[in-house]
């Protein structure tokens, strides 16, 4: 076995044609390059150089053994710099409260940049409503998370820190042929008429209830569901009203005839969150720069 130092004033010497200018490359004395040059063919018992009037020049021999050698000086250094890589390669596990659907919060583009960038890094994904993913991250069960709330208002947690990262409008929306019954109607009007409501800690009961509680209004309720696809079903079966993004609402009304309020919308914001005295930590603080680079984070 060559150690690697030998092999490299093999490699150099033959390059170089010449003793002197390898050890000057090497940073060694000509003495020292010699001494290995003799002790790395008595080694093996071959021959690699001959001297010509030029200066050394290799033999068939050492022809033969040159890619071998550089092969194996090449391989030691990838592996150092492997290694040297590892020291600042980001790695441990990255909780992620997700919620709505990922093609919302641009979930797969989110993640594919974050792998690109630190491959040693886990994710786990864990979806819920929003505030759930808020209360989780608030204990520590995540790291991260989205959330929805009002334009500007944000988790309303001096604790929580957050970024908003889009914002967009939900609707009113209700089942086929309802358009009379929602023709002119307001707010009052709107809450007598059968709803599908949701639990305390969804987006969709804060930005409701955001607005008919200062009128001292309750919602009429008829069925209660945690996941939108559930309420999106109810609206198409006839059962009542719900809210929906834009983009859902929209696409319901075209694909499948459902009834969208006019000129009734409530302004929301998609945020990431965090909490704010985990901020300098490393893996929240890629993610957050991975996350913004994806959406473009908006202006505070």
């Amino acid at each position: 076995m060559q150690d690697l130092q030998t092999l490299r004033a093999f490699v150099t010497v033959a390059r170089e044609g010449s003793v002197s200018r390898a050890a000057e490359r090497l940073h060694l004395t000509q003495p020292a390059v010699s001494l290995k040059l003799k002790q790395f063919q008595a080694s093996l018992g071959l021959a690699l150089f001959q001297r010509r009037p030029q200066g050394l020049e290799l033999t068939a021999d050492g022809r033969a053994l040159l890619p071998a050698a550089e092969k194996a000086l090449a391989a030691m250094a990838a592996f150092e710099q492997n290694a040297r890589a590892l020291h600042s390669t980001l790695r441990g596990r990255l909780k992620i409260g997700t919620i709505v659907d990922p093609e919302f919060i641009r979930l797969g583009a989110f993640l594919r940049r974050l792998v690109e960038r630190a491959p040693q890094l886990e994710t786990e994904l864990h979806h819920g409503m929003s505030g759930t993913v808020l209360e989780w991250v608030r204990r520590g069960e995540l790291d991260v998370g989205f959330f929805l709330a009002p334009p500007g208002e944000g988790p309303g947690d001096p604790e929580i820190a957050h970024c908003e990262l889009t914002h967009f409008d939900y609707h009113v929306i209700a089942p086929a042929g309802w358009g009379s019954r929602l023709a002119g109607a307001d707010w009052p009007r709107l809450a007598t008429l059968p709803w599908i409501t949701t639990p305390e800690n969804s987006a969709h009961y804060r930005l409701l209830h955001g607005v008919l509680d200062p009128l001292s209004i309750v919602p009429n309720g008829v069925a209660q569901v945690d996941q939108e696809a559930c309420m999106l079903d109810l609206v198409r079966a006839g059962v009542g009203l719900s809210l929906a993004r834009d983009a859902l609402a929209m696409a319901e009304r075209q694909e499948r005839g459902l009834v969208v309020a006019e000129g009734v919308r409530l302004p929301c914001a998609l945020s990431f969150v965090w909490r704010r005295d985990r901020g300098e930590e490393a893996v929240i603080a890629e993610a957050l720069e991975v996350l913004t680079g994806v959406w473009g984070a908006l202006p505070p």
